[in-house]
Parts: structure tokens; C-alpha cells; sequence
């Protein structure tokens, strides 16, 4: 029973680690794990990781992720079992089975004791190391400075100081049992194997911290990299960074708005206040600064010259819906056409799928901007007014037909600012043929936007201007 339980735990956090990868990973699916890893036993190495692999990869990219986490999941493993290590050391076989009892008996007793998952080290070890409350612990950590600090809260937190605790305990029982001699023989054994498994929790602090370094090296890198140039593999890994960035993006604006409730303390009404009893401040005066919450409209070039930088662009967009009221998004090429109802009412996946297939506007036309820019000013442009930051993504290409920049003299006058997003170098803007020079007088900013960190730039801008 122990070992099925043990088993069934170290199952449990694969399949933890395998989710905070970006694995998908349905209840059901870990059911089929579980009898999968059941059937082809634990002999087998190759064996565990095809099995597991069969039920949680979907896709032939995803198989070079999955090794990478099954691999670090089980690296480092103890060869030996704690009863061959202690035999090793010298202890006889009665010994031993007089040590394993009361471990046994000790567990039993208090299921949460720290001796015994410490001292087996292997799966348990890792089981202890790989639980969310261990990842938690080293949330924080930023820099190898920092290493020693969070070592100590990890060894206290999988119940390495207690273990030395319940081990004087068992010292006890064990002399009581083998002897004064043969009993602190085997208590000096089973302290040398807490002090390797500390030595095992230092390594994992180090290696953690390692590959967080190589993980936020490799973030900056495909940060910085151009949209055009990412793999589909990238791409995904672009996309969750711009989604975690927005989530902190709404974390921060739920807390302005929660201290905007309560108002900053207004210091000369307070002063006056407290002349009525003495000059002692009992009452807060508070100033209540309003601020409306900002509207945001973007038109956003999808033809094939801008497209994958447009995917970005409008996924931020749909994910920070929170951050405007009345958020309305625009497509074009050669014709305008809203997608807001498409973007409320569909996944973001399913909406862009639409919007590139030419559903709402023909995308295998030319683009021509000054036929969209005149449009936006029939239809849009009298729904315009100071709360409305208008965003343009496009790389000003105008296919040598009018570029009507006198229409954004009118959406300037009229809205709060317009931001344009180029994906083009400004080196480019004035080749060929670019109106982006005449836009650029124009508008309030205009950014260049080639890859996910000028995409996170551009965002602040954006919310700096309410």
C-alpha cells in the first residue's frame, strides 16, 4: 500500500509539473496516466515516460517540452534504496529490518513526520521538492545573493530540522533495541543520510535558480526577437508572456482603483479639522481624485505585411478589455470592418481565425489607408471624444494611393491622443512607398512595434495617456 501510495504521489506531481509547463491536463486524462503508468509497470524508465506522453502530448512540438520537464522531474535520483545504503554502511540485516520497523511504526503514528520521506530521499524527496507549497518557497528568488536566505526556508519548509528532532526521538528506541553501541551506530547512519538530503535540497535551490536564468535569458532573447522571425513554438511562449504581462497589468489597476475608493489624505483640511480638538488629527480629510476610466479604439492593419505583428497586437488588446471602457476594435486592408461584437462574443483564437479568413473584410486586397481613415471618419469619428485613446497598427504603406493624413488632424482634434504602430524601422518610412513621415507629424506617439517587449512599451504608453 505504501508503495502504491508513493507511486500514485510522484504521478501526481509529473502531472503538476507538466501543467505549470502549459500542459493541458484534464482530470480525466490523469485518470488515463495513472492506469497507463499502471500497466507498463516501473521498471522501465522509457517505458513510464512513452506512456505518459501518449495521453498528454497532442502535438509533435510539444513532445521536446514534455521530455524537458519529464527529465527534470526525474533527474538526480538516488541509484540505491535507503536499506542497500545503510547495509553499505555497515549496518547488518537484522539491523536494518529493526530500523525499518520503526520508521514504519514512526510514520504510522505521525503520517506529516519529516525522518522518514527525508532519509528514503529518491521519489519522496522529489515528491517533497516538486510540491507547489516548495515552488511557492522559492517564488521570490531573483539571484544566486539570495541563494543562502531561501536554502533555509526550503530545508525548513520539507522538515529538515525536524527530522534531526524526531531522529533524537528514535535514538531511543534504537539503543533500547540494538545496543548503545550498534544504536548510535545506525542514529550516525540515518543522520548522514538527513545531511545528504540537505545537501540534495541545496543542489535543487542551485539548479532551480540555473535554469531560471537560462529560462529569462531565452524570454528576453524571443522579447526582443522580430514577430516575423519567431517559430511556432515562439510564438506560443510570446503569447502566455503577453498574457501574464496583462494580468499584472490588471493587477495594478485593481489596486489603484481600490485606493482610489478611500481618496488620498488631503493635509490642509486635515490641519483645520484638528484645530477643533487640539491640534490632534482624530479625522482624516481625504481628496477624491476621479478619474474616468479611459476608452480605447483600435484600427488594425491584417493584411500580409503587418499579420504577424497584428496577432499580438489585437490578442493584447482582447486580453486587457478590463483596463478601457468601451474598448472597439477595428480590421482593415482596403476596407474597414469592426470586430468588436466578434471579440466579445468569440474565443480569441476563433476571433482572429475570422478575421485573417477574410470574414469581416477581404484581406487579399491592396491596402489602401486613405480609403480606411475616411471611412473610420464617416462612421466612428462623431462616437470620438477626450477619454478615447485611438491606437493605428499599420506600416503606412499606402500602394501609391492617396494616404489622406489630413484625417487624422481630425481624430487628433477630437480624442485624447493617437498612437500609430509601426512594425517597420523609421530608417524604412521614408522609402518607397510609406506616408509614415506625414502620419507621424500627426499623431501624439509613434512607436515602432517589432516584437513583444516594443509591444509591452507601446501598452504603457498607451495606459500612461489616460
Amino acid at each position: 500500500m505504501t508503495e502504491v501510495r508513493t507511486m500514485l504521489r510522484v504521478t501526481d506531481e509529473l502531472l503538476w509539473m507538466l501543467r505549470r509547463s502549459g500542459f493541458a491536463i484534464a482530470t480525466s486524462q490523469a485518470i488515463d496516466v495513472v492506469r497507463a503508468v499502471r500497466a507498463v509497470g516501473w521498471s522501465s524508465e522509457e517505458a513510464v515516460r512513452e506512456a505518459v506522453a501518449a495521453v498528454v502530448v497532442k502535438r509533435a512540438r510539444e513532445r521536446v517540452r514534455f521530455d524537458a520537464v519529464f527529465d527534470a522531474y526525474f533527474a538526480g535520483k538516488p541509484r540505491h534504496t535507503l536499506w542497500e545504503r545503510l547495509a553499505s554502511q555497515g549496518l547488518s540485516e537484522a539491523e536494518i529490518d529493526v530500523v525499518r520497523e520503526l520508521l514504519e511504526a514512526m510514520a504510522a503514528a505521525s503520517p506529516d513526520g519529516a525522518l522518514g520521506p527525508l532519509v528514503q530521499r529518491g521519489a519522496e524527496l522529489d515528491r517533497l521538492l516538486q510540491l507547489a507549497g516548495s515552488a511557492r518557497v522559492l517564488e521570490g528568488m531573483q539571484s544566486s545573493l539570495q541563494s543562502g536566505f531561501f536554502t533555509h526556508k526550503l530545508l525548513e519548509h520539507v522538515g529538515t530540522y525536524r527530522a534531526h528532532n524526531e531522529l533524537q526521538a528514535l535514538r531511543v528506541r534504537l539503543i533500547d533495541a540494538l545496543g548503545d553501541e550498534r544504536g548510535e551506530a545506525a542514529v550516525a547512519a540515518l543522520k548522514r543520510e538527513i545531511q545528504i538530503a540537505a545537501d540534495d535540497v541545496r543542489t535543487f535551490v542551485k539548479d532551480t535558480l540555473e535554469r531560471r536564468d537560462v529560462e529569462r535569458s531565452r524570454t528576453e532573447d524571443r522579447a526582443a526577437a522580430p514577430f516575423e522571425t519567431l517559430s511556432d513554438e515562439e510564438a506560443l511562449e510570446v503569447r502566455r508572456a503577453i498574457r501574464a504581462f496583462v494580468q499584472r497589468l490588471r493587477g495594478g489597476e485593481r489596486v489603484r482603483r481600490k485606493r482610489s475608493l478611500h481618496g488620498r489624505v488631503d493635509a490642509h483640511r486635515t490641519l483645520r479639522r484638528a484645530m477643533r480638538t487640539g491640534g490632534v488629527p482624530f479625522v482624516l480629510a481625504r481628496r477624491a481624485r476621479r478619474r474616468d476610466k479611459p476608452r480605447l479604439v483600435l484600427l488594425c492593419d491584417v493584411s500580409d505585411s503587418v499579420r504577424a505583428v497584428a496577432r499580438f497586437t489585437l490578442e493584447l488588446t482582447y486580453a486587457a478589455q478590463e483596463l478601457f471602457s468601451g474598448t472597439r476594435s477595428f480590421v482593415f486592408v482596403s476596407d474597414l470592418g469592426e470586430t468588436t461584437k466578434l471579440f466579445e462574443e468569440e474565443s480569441v483564437d476563433t476571433a482572429l481565425a475570422r478575421a485573417y479568413s477574410g470574414a469581416v473584410v477581404p484581406v487579399t486586397h491592396n491596402s489602401n489607408y486613405g480609403r480606411v481613415l475616411r471611412a473610420f471618419e464617416a462612421r466612428v469619428l462623431p462616437d470620438v471624444d477626450r477619454r478615447t485613446t485611438v491606437v493605428i497598427l499599420g506600416d503606412g504603406r499606402t500602394n501609391y494611393t492617396d494616404a489622406a493624413p489630413e484625417v487624422l488632424d481630425a481624430i487628433r482634434a477630437r480624442a485624447r491622443a493617437v498612437i500609430w504602430l509601426c512594425p517597420e524601422p523609421r530608417a524604412a518610412w521614408a522609402t518607397g512607398d510609406s506616408a509614415m513621415p506625414r502620419y507621424a507629424s500627426k499623431c501624439t506617439s509613434v512607436l515602432e512595434v517589432r516584437s513583444a517587449r516594443d509591444l509591452e512599451d507601446a501598452a504603457r504608453t498607451m495606459l500612461s495617456l489616460r
